[in-house]
């Protein structure tokens, strides 16, 4: 729906596809697939209003520097991990704490490789949004970034945290982005085609049903694609802890903002999930933390709440956490990477 201040998307719509060439995906290779959540090319060192209880962090936006030195090392992780396919959180694109910059379109400009098949959808858009730490124009995209030919794209609306319609239309319109990639003839890919999508959850939610809802039409959105026979990834920042035993390794301030039993969970028990229920409540846990709180209180990554998921039919051959330096200086959140393959190949 138009309006002259705010936009608000409709439950399902098309995605242009922007014209390109690129090959299809031979699904007897494998698939290298990256989620990142960049936020919005800040990099370390802020607090922001928002990561602290209250409301009471200092800082309210980046400064240009740091959106540059941020833009290079995303850019540098990207092209050393070479994925063939990269979903994409929290890119801006006219919003006034980042200059009203297109960030998805500086990325392709940084990258050594581009990517030839690119889609992307708001999930936050306002001409003006009165709240006295933002004031001002708001856009944030999730994106896909591919090596190989979309042959179509959607986005699916998520359920809308709680609201007067004012609020829900100045808030966050939480999204899926799905793509459809072109695939060569295989058993493995009846329909010719595998699905990526990419989604970016509710925070601040606590009080709501919300974050249960959202889940739940990611749920429905899979479930979709299983009976049509399509094989799928998805990943995104679920912001969602991926199993109950993390919920005890929380700070205590961070308490409040998670349920004793996740959500998750009604994904983690129907789909195999990198990083997994295994995985966090292991030895190694530690080495699959995805995110680096905004908090003087944090000293390193502390939790997990970034994720990919994937339908069956799918190995994963080789996952990580990028936890280095770099990683760890782009963004609040580090790239989770996985190596797929059809198990039918």
């Amino acid at each position: 729906m138009a309006h002259p201040l705010w936009w608000w998307p409709e439950d399902t719509e098309t995605v242009p596809i922007p014209a390109h060439s690129a090959p299809a995906w031979d699904p007897s290779a494998t698939l290298r697939v990256m989620t990142w959540n960049v936020q919005f090319f800040a990099g370390a060192g802020y607090v922001f209003f928002y990561d602290l209880p209250g409301w009471s962090g200092p800082d309210r936006r980046p400064s240009a520097v740091a959106c540059a030195r941020s833009l290079r090392q995303i850019a540098a992780v990207i092209d050393e991990e070479a994925p063939d396919v990269v979903l994409l959180q929290e890119l801006d694109d006219g919003a006034a704490r980042t200059d009203f910059a297109d960030q998805l379109r500086q990325l392709q400009s940084e990258l050594r490789w581009p990517f030839p098949a690119v889609v992307s959808t708001f999930y936050w858009r306002a001409r003006f949004v009165p709240h006295p730490k933002v004031m001002g124009s708001v856009g944030l995209k999730l994106a896909i970034l591919s090596r190989f030919q979309l042959r179509s794209a959607r986005r699916h609306q998520l359920p809308r945290m709680p609201g007067s319609p004012v609020h829900q239309a100045l808030n966050f319109h939480r999204a899926i982005v799905e793509a459809r990639v072109s695939t060569s003839a295989s058993a493995a890919c009846p329909k010719g085609e595998v699905a990526v999508l990419c989604t970016h959850l509710d925070a601040f939610a606590q009080g709501s049903d919300t974050m249960q809802r959202q889940v739940a039409k990611v749920g429905a959105v899979l479930g979709d694609l299983d009976r049509d026979g399509v094989p799928w990834v998805i990943g995104g920042d679920f912001n969602l802890l991926g199993s109950d035993s993390a919920y005890g390794r929380l700070m205590p301030h961070d308490v409040p903002m998670y349920q004793p039993r996740t959500e998750l969970s009604q994904l983690t028990t129907r789909y195999r999930s990198f990083p997994a229920p295994a995985d966090l409540d292991g030895p190694d846990e530690a080495r699959v933390r995805t995110y680096i709180p905004n908090d003087p209180r944090a000293d390193g990554p502390d939790r997990t709440i970034d994720y990919l998921f994937m339908s069956e039919g799918w190995a994963r051959e080789a996952a990580t956490v990028r936890q280095d330096a770099i990683a760890q200086s782009a963004s609040d959140h580090l790239p989770v990477i996985a190596t797929l393959a059809l198990a039918s190949r």
